[in-house]
């Protein structure tokens, strides 16, 4: 696939493939806020436990990446930094 832009020159453009979270029995529902806030707070909850390195927690943050908009984690991201976080990662 290509296609020439304003200036001229070609552009190459890649076919791009869509993912986000898979079915989640716990959360059947359309609304799928707080299937975002269960895995951003497993995802956390994991990495405290186990590391970054630990390949299960990458399925926690891929879902909360793809269901939660940005600016909830980033809230949620100051939270956690100021100690205001409503739920404990300790756990």
């Amino acid at each position: 696939m290509s296609d020439e832009n304003d200036s001229g020159e070609e552009r190459v453009t890649m076919p791009f493939k869509f993912v986000t979270a898979g079915f989640d029995a716990r959360f059947p529902n359309m609304n799928q806020t707080k299937h975002c806030w269960q895995n951003y707070v497993d995802y956390h909850k994991c990495i405290l436990a186990r590391g970054e390195d630990f390949p299960p927690c990458r399925q926690f943050f891929l879902a909360f990446k793809s269901l939660c908009p940005g600016g909830w984690v980033a809230r949620w991201d100051d939270q956690r930094e100021n100690g205001t976080f409503p739920t404990r990662l300790d756990q």
